[in-house]
């Protein structure tokens, strides 16, 4: 099979090379022979991260962390298998000989056999998992190899709660919160198809904004109602989103933020129909953000909600049978694992052990899986700065001063720093995995240049939409091109009656000399064709994205043409992102991501003058150099 499928199949087989090592040459060269199976494959089991081989017994050695190379792509090499040359004559086998030919053939027909061979064994193409909803999507290229620590967040990252459940919740809380200070909530509801993640409330408008990559608003909410496009270029026409203006701005990074929005858009609604008693004061939509903040942290701090999780956690959290096991292949793989969450260690506790102790092998507890767990770790604090350490000691919570984590260790606060010193690991040999771009992503990379996993959940949903509307968007884009070309067109024969019109001669002599009706007529008619384009247009870039969001369309996009400004902060923070973590398990803990190239906006032109014109073109572009 040579066809496409092959193809791809082939690339991602080879997406973790094995090395033959030679012992006269440094020279590394590709092989996928398999090996004999009734000969017994002496691995070692020993973590990537301190790999002691028997040069002389095993078959495969580790690349260790004191004698890593840099790949093509800047990648270490630490943590690589290789096969040694001596090793594979023992068994019979010339690994001269299997490359013979050009490699490009070679790894074509290894990728068949190995496909194959996984089709036997009834384990799931690599291939298959990455072309859908539950892929894991590369920004920036990261060797998982190389990884010697893995650190996870709790909430919405390891758990997944059930966001109508535990948001609906939070937004009960908050508004009796406000009701006992005297607000109108009489008759509303919690809404969660009101927000998406990734909006930006403007304090000082009381509104809620989508922003493009660059800033600029493209849709908009006051309240409870969009706003027209007119309204949004006249309010946002000379303004762009600027996320370190806090007093202003503020960005939903998470799902824990669906609550508090929703709280807000609805309350925007009474403040202007002033339902709102004058007795709470002269409130303006900065006020009156600060006064449901306030009775949202109430729900929090007073424990009820949590209280309430804690006694029926399976109404409020969904559970994922892979997750524990993707974890327990990254810890046999050699992986520290670590668990850094917010939250106390008694909500922590009980949330783990109904997430992952049942689907964990050989009576082991979640406690098993991690060698440090840090809980109340006040981030993004505790990346930016030092605070105390405490050892959690007992299962009542008391604790203890400390200094410096030991494996196995149940931690309170600390820093960042701590952990590294630690572990005797810094920088980019830890993998760091939230579902927070700020506190989660954005600073552990900028302030410890750790690398990054962002958790998405609504990706899947993401996916699947834009897969349904992808008959949609081909007829947007047909429909745009034809508009493009008619207008140029019509931008040729305005040109013409202005330069006739100022009494200068057009561009061309026939331009010059065509008759005015002639030139007019043909004018009128390509305006009607433009108007009628652009009232079909407008219609399908109104219903663009619906079917993720009604209001917001998709995630990650922002209009038609353009990222999302959260697609921007994702591409910008986080190495890789996917919907859950349980996905790393179909990917493996050795996997090699690659980033895909990144287009540009001459791409397509240069695309489109190489097919048309061919090499008239590159001669254009070679006399111009």
């Amino acid at each position: 099979m040579y066809a496409a499928e092959a193809s791809m199949a082939a690339t991602s087989f080879l997406r973790n090379p094995v090395r033959i090592i030679r012992p006269t040459t440094s020279h590394n060269i590709l092989i996928t022979k398999s090996l004999p199976w009734n000969q017994k494959c002496q691995c070692s089991s020993t973590s990537s991260s301190n790999v002691s081989v028997d040069e002389d017994k095993s078959v495969f050695s580790v690349t260790p962390a004191t004698k890593y190379d840099v790949d093509y792509l800047g990648e270490k090499t630490k943590g690589d298998l290789n096969v040694k040359l001596e090793s594979l004559e023992a068994f019979g086998i010339d690994g001269q000989a299997t490359l013979e030919g050009p490699i490009e053939e070679v790894a074509r027909m290894e990728a068949e056999e190995a496909e194959g061979l996984l089709k036997d064994l009834g384990i799931p193409s690599p291939f298959s998992s990455r072309q859908s909803p539950r892929g894991i999507f590369c920004s920036r290229t990261l060797n998982l190899r190389s990884i010697s620590a893995i650190g996870y967040d709790m909430d919405y990252t390891l758990m997944h709660y059930n966001v109508i459940a535990w948001e609906g919740r939070a937004y009960d809380y908050c508004m009796e919160n406000l009701r006992k200070v005297g607000f109108p909530v009489d008759g509303l509801a919690f809404d969660p198809d009101l927000v998406i993640r990734g909006l930006v409330i403007d304090k000082e408008k009381g509104n809620l904004v989508k922003a493009d990559r660059f800033g600029y608003v493209k849709r908009a909410m006051h309240g409870t109602t969009m706003l027209s496009n007119r309204a949004v270029r006249e309010m946002y026409g000379r303004e762009l989103v600027d996320l370190r203006k806090e007093s202003r701005w503020e960005f939903l990074n998470t799902l824990f933020s669906v609550s508090e929005a929703v709280a807000y858009m609805q309350m925007v609604d009474r403040l202007d129909d002033g339902t709102i008693a004058a007795q709470l004061g002269p409130l303006d939509y900065k006020g009156l953000y600060k006064a449901v903040g306030r009775a949202l942290f109430r729900a929090h701090v007073e424990g009820q909600l949590k209280s309430e999780i804690m006694s029926k956690p399976e109404l409020f959290v969904t559970p994922d049978p892979e997750l524990p096991l993707a974890l327990l292949d990254q810890k046999e793989a050699g992986k520290k694992l670590l668990l850094i969450t917010n939250s106390d260690y008694h909500y922590t506790d009980k949330m783990m052990q109904h997430s992952f102790n049942r689907f964990l092998p050989n009576n082991m507890g979640w406690r098993d899986l991690f060698d440090i767990v840090i809980v109340s770790a006040r981030k993004p604090e505790f990346f930016q700065m030092s605070h105390p350490m405490y050892e959690v000691v007992t299962g009542e919570g008391l604790m203890r001063p400390c200094f410096k984590a030991v494996t196995g260790g149940l931690y309170s606060g600390g820093s960042a720093q701590m952990v590294e010193n630690s572990l005797g690991i810094h920088g980019d040999e830890i993998l760091y995995v939230g579902d927070h771009i700020y506190t989660d992503v954005s600073q552990s990379k900028v302030h410890l240049r750790w690398r990054t996993a962002l958790i998405c959940r609504e990706l899947e949903e993401e996916y699947s939409a834009l897969i349904g509307s992808r008959g949609h968007r081909e007829s947007l884009i047909e429909l745009t091109n034809q508009k493009e070309i008619v207008g140029d067109l019509f931008n040729q024969l305005r040109l013409a009656s202005q330069r006739r019109t100022k009494g200068r001669p057009a561009q061309t002599l026939a331009a010059t000399n065509l008759a005015d009706q002639e030139l007019s007529d043909s004018m009128q008619k390509l305006l009607i064709v433009m108007q009628r384009l652009d009232q079909k247009i407008a219609l399908l870039l109104e219903s663009d994205g619906e079917l993720f969001n009604k209001r917001w369309g998709f995630l990650s996009r922002a209009g038609f043409w353009d990222k999302s400004h959260l697609m921007r902060q994702i591409e910008k923070y986080a190495d890789i992102y996917t919907s859950r973590v349980s996905n790393f398990l179909h990917y493996t803990p050795f996997m090699y991501f690659r980033s895909q190239e990144q287009t540009l906006a001459h791409d397509s032109y240069s695309y489109y003058c190489s097919k048309i014109y061919g090499s008239a073109a590159d001669n254009e572009v070679n006399s111009m150099s």
